[in-house]
């Protein structure tokens, strides 16, 4: 580490505080949390395997649910590790390329899965607005194109993130991070020299992702309602719309955790810093805990199959 005229680092590493203000509840807070994290790796390798295994899920939702289960498991496991070894074994030292590969991992990634979130929305509208040209439309190569672009949005995005802190911003007033994890805003605010650029990028790629996509999904599915609304009988309109309520459903489970941490960060200043973490990483594991429990729950197909599964293991024993 480098220690410059005016006092800012050249910081080789960061350090990330853990849960600021509770650090003597660590031990505790390891508790709930790698609970949560078991809980999520499991449900969302179990969501693969039954859509592996059962042919009758191999259709366009249930492997964009593929997609949402990989892109969970990473966003999960990008942030519950690290955090994980700061409860148990004090290790809050973090060199800073892997602290900007962890940054690029998180955004990137939660970033893909709204853009995923965009591609079910647009299958729902095809699969009810113009249910004869579904299987058309939406075929496995189709799928995986849209996942791809997904992806590379992503990238694109988010990519440039890193690659500006890393470029722009050398000199740091402390290597002391009060977060859990190398969330963007979180190191850039550390920074000795202006900030502008990266403090309007990464807010024009929240407006671009969180509202841009949020508005296009309720657009999507004021046609679906519309179209809904227009089939003759009640029993039609409820089954019809029962086959978005799982999706509807994951999409509040992942927007609504984002929108309380980035309206708690950006106006609840008088919030204390420990209410901020934990909504930051809450927003992190409640989608990869409940998705898995949502399409578990809702979709008949994958809960006759675990069913099945248990009925078997229980029977073998």
């Amino acid at each position: 580490m480098f220690m410059s005229n005016n006092a800012c680092l050249v910081p080789s590493s960061f350090w990330l505080t853990g849960i600021p203000g509770l650090q003597s509840l660590h031990i505790w807070l390891s508790i709930p949390f790698s609970s949560m994290y078991l809980v999520a790796v499991v449900g969302n390798v179990t969501i693969l395997a039954v859509i592996k295994v059962e042919r009758s899920l191999h259709q366009p939702m249930y492997f964009f649910l593929c997609m949402l289960a990989v892109i969970d498991l990473v966003l999960s496991t990008s942030t519950m590790p690290k955090l994980l070894a700061i409860f148990w074994f004090g290790a809050h030292s973090i060199d800073l390329d892997a602290c900007l590969t962890q940054m690029f991992f998180i955004h990137c990634f939660a970033t893909v899965e709204s853009g995923i979130f965009l591609a079910m929305a647009f299958d729902r509208y095809v699969a009810i607005c113009d249910p004869l040209r579904h299987t058309s439309v939406l075929t496995h190569a189709a799928v995986s194109r849209l996942g791809l672009v997904a992806l590379l949005r992503g990238v694109l995005y988010i990519g440039p993130l890193p690659l500006m802190i890393r470029l722009r911003l050398p000199l740091y007033r402390t290597q002391i991070v009060a977060h859990s994890y190398c969330e963007h805003m979180a190191i850039v605010t550390l920074a000795c020299g202006d900030t502008t650029v990266n403090n309007l990028y990464g807010m024009g790629i929240g407006f671009l992702v969180l509202i841009l996509d949020s508005l296009a999904i309720t657009a999507s599915y004021v046609m679906i309602f519309r179209a809904v609304m227009g089939l003759a009988t009640p029993e039609a309109r409820l089954k019809t719309l029962g086959t978005c309520s799982s999706h509807i459903c994951a999409i509040l489970v992942f927007y609504i955790p984002i929108a309380v941490s980035s309206l708690t960060h950006r106006f609840g200043h008088h919030v204390p810093p420990h209410i901020h973490i934990l909504l930051a990483n809450f927003y992190l594991l409640i989608p990869p805990i409940l998705n898995p429990v949502v399409y578990a729950v809702r979709t008949k197909q994958i809960r006759e199959r675990l069913l099945h599964v248990l009925k078997a293991g229980t029977q073998t024993k």
